[in-house]
């Protein structure tokens, strides 16, 4: 877990612990055995979400592969068309942060039913998770599994049939780096005490070692704390961030629990290098969609260490690249999600659709684009998106679709008129009447602008064979830039492998770079990030010139 507030960061200690055990726990979690391969007790028959021969299943027995994200809800109450944002990049699943009292404010039951209504609203798997008891006997302040248990038991009547939506995640890594071999018994019992006040949803449970167990006390023990749950119904949850930097550590660790048959996702994990190491979320991902094993990156927005938001101040149209990476890259959201099927003929009723947005503004005209921009719409549930539509002849046509207020219209004739306007949608499918309209004339001729850029180059973490780099392309111009080709050249023999947020073609060093669908334009003032990963030698020297539609850019 990266702390997801400005107050809360992780302890110093710990975050040295975690980064010393990258260096140091990695042999020893290898070396442990994995839990051995025994038959599970078949239990009793969970309704809705339930666990079978070590897989996550929906009521109905299909499998169900959690593609998500961490939403810090606990921190921020206002934030909630985040769902609806996460669901329109294409997630299928949440896990969202609450607060049983211990630490932070505890999360009342309205506010629980309220997000359960929302996740459902936006057809997502909710997990929900009490992150109090994080780093729990390190951190003083940390409160214990029982603590979260009892809060889990209090919500009884609010978690009473959603077992086909939600699960419980009692505690979020609730044991530190102090005697980790402790986490194992506060486990089993909590398991055992939520069994016996009924509840019936599928539990997930976090590693000790602040979820990474990178002493390998929940690798060992799984078995035993799968059985002491007598419905069976029971997920272990593996943080993963800078313990886990090789493929070897990642295979490893997954693979045996799918070996032994006991059901396990990637409940958080990272990619951004820091000074703690360089967590490998290409074989995390890559692994996950083999054995077809949930993953939730951490965390849509509001960390204490911003280079883990996926969305910047929670923007959908503002993505990192550590957000494009996850969304759109490869075996990211976008790619590898599938919607939950209870969200088929039985979702929940939404007849009533969002108001309609105000009338659009143009900006950034130039002869082949206009950037329009409305007031938001309202919805009983939530906003899921919006679609400009140019009106003309008496038809529409639609031009743009975005879950932001803002969008790009491009592929335009200049000096030519037109009209737009904009709807507005929720997640069930529901459209509101359409905006107002605005009327718009592109300028004259004169070709798509260049030159009118600045380009920030970084390696964002380096390690034998290899890098991670990030591209920064800036307009600095006053129309908008697209369709854009950037173009530079490394001059050690690098190679990129693999790109998000464009499409690179490389002969020898020389490299070209086309966007992808959602880079395609640059608005004035607006920049794009490129996330790539590449093969390198003995030296890794930053390009020095770029161009951006055969014109000069300046470097940052």
């Amino acid at each position: 877990m990266r702390t997801a507030r400005r107050d809360t960061p992780k302890s110093p200690l710990a975050r040295l612990l975690t980064g010393l055990a990258a260096l140091l726990g990695l042999a020893v979690v290898g070396a442990l055995c994995p839990a051995a391969a025994v038959a599970q007790s078949p239990g009793l028959q969970a309704a809705g979400l339930h666990i079978s021969d070590g897989r996550l299943l929906e009521g109905n027995g299909n499998d169900f592969v959690m593609r998500g994200v961490n939403h810090a809800h606990t921190w921020y109450p206002g934030e909630t068309q985040s769902l609806a944002d996460v669901k329109a990049l294409g997630a299928n699943s949440v896990r969202v942060v609450l607060s049983d009292g211990y630490r932070w404010s505890e999360n009342s039951p309205e506010d629980v039913a309220a997000v359960i209504d929302q996740c459902k609203a936006n057809r997502l798997i909710c997990v929900l998770e009490v992150h109090d008891t994080t780093g729990y006997g390190e951190d003083a302040a940390a409160g214990t599994l029982d603590h979260a248990a009892d809060y889990w038991i209090g919500l009884k009547d609010v978690l009473a049939g959603e077992e086909d939506y939600v699960v419980v995640n009692i505690g979020n890594e609730p044991w530190g780096n102090t005697d980790p071999a402790g986490w194992t018994e506060p486990t089993v019992a909590a398991v055992k005490k939520l069994r016996d006040a009924g509840l019936q949803h599928t539990i997930m449970v976090d590693a000790p070692n602040w979820g990474q167990d990178w002493q390998g006390v929940m690798r060992a023990n799984a078995q035993s704390v799968y059985d002491a749950d007598p419905t069976g119904n029971l997920i272990f949850s593996i943080h993963m961030y800078s313990v886990f930097d090789t493929a070897q550590e990642i295979t490893d660790y997954l693979n045996a629990f799918v070996d032994a048959e006991l059901p396990i996702l990637i409940g958080e994990f990272g990619g951004p290098a820091d000074q703690y190491g360089d967590p490998d979320e290409d074989t995390m991902m890559a692994t996950a969609e083999q054995l077809r094993l949930g993953y939730l990156a951490w965390s849509w927005s509001g960390n204490t260490d911003p280079i883990l938001d996926l969305a910047i101040d929670f923007d959908p149209g503002r993505l990192s690249s550590w957000g494009e990476r996850i969304f759109h890259g490869v075996n990211g959201i976008a790619q590898t999600s599938e919607e939950a099927t209870v969200y088929g003929d039985d979702a929940p009723d939404d007849t009533r659709a969002p108001t309609a947005p105000g009338t659009p503004r143009a900006s950034a005209v130039t002869d082949t684009s206009v950037t329009l921009g409305w007031a938001a719409a309202t919805d009983d549930t939530a906003v899921a998106g919006y679609d400009v539509v140019r009106v003309g002849d008496g038809t529409e046509t639609v031009v743009a679709a975005t879950t932001t207020t803002t969008a790009t219209v491009t592929g335009l004739t200049a000096d030519t008129p037109y009209t737009f306007a904009v709807y507005a949608r929720d997640a069930a499918g529901n459209r509101s009447a359409r905006s107002a309209t605005v009327d718009v004339t592109t300028d004259e001729g004169g070709g798509t602008p260049g030159g009118a850029c600045s380009v920030g180059y970084r390696v964002v973490g380096e390690w034998p064979g290899g890098f991670q780099g990030e591209i920064t392309v800036r307009n600095t111009g006053t129309a908008s830039i697209g369709p854009w080709a950037l173009a530079f050249a490394f001059a050690d023999g690098q190679t990129i492998t693999n790109m998000w947020g464009g499409t690179a073609t490389q002969n020898a060093g020389a490299v070209s770079v086309a966007p992808a669908p959602y880079t395609s334009t640059i608005p004035a003032g607006g920049t794009v990030t490129l996330g790539f990963t590449g093969g390198k030698g003995a030296t890794n020297t930053a390009p020095t010139a770029f161009s951006l539609n055969g014109a000069s850019c300046t470097t940052t």
